[in-house]
């Protein structure tokens, strides 16, 4: 019994452990890095250094109205959901 118990919960979090790293991942229907460059730029970002898929969007770094800003973007519309400066 206990090493069936112990299994399962391998098997949990195991699952829990894939499911997070997925969305770590761009979707197949996800607008591509490139476009989310682009609109980005077309929203005053001078600069972008950083995007990548994080947490079910696009997240990065870049730069707006000359300071450093931290976005997330929607990945099928590509619209900016959070815009913070980042006071590094």
């Amino acid at each position: 019994m206990k090493m069936s118990i112990g299994f399962t919960a391998f098997v949990l979090l195991a699952g829990v452990a894939a499911a997070a790293s997925a969305k770590d991942q761009p979707g197949t229907d996800w607008i591509s890095a490139d476009e989310v460059k682009s609109k980005l730029i077309a929203a005053g970002y001078s600069s972008i250094v950083k995007i990548e898929a994080d947490d079910g969007h696009w997240e990065g770094e870049g730069m707006k109205d000359g300071q450093k800003h931290e976005f997330h973007v929607d990945p099928y519309t590509g619209a900016i959901t959070q815009d913070n400066e980042d006071g590094d």
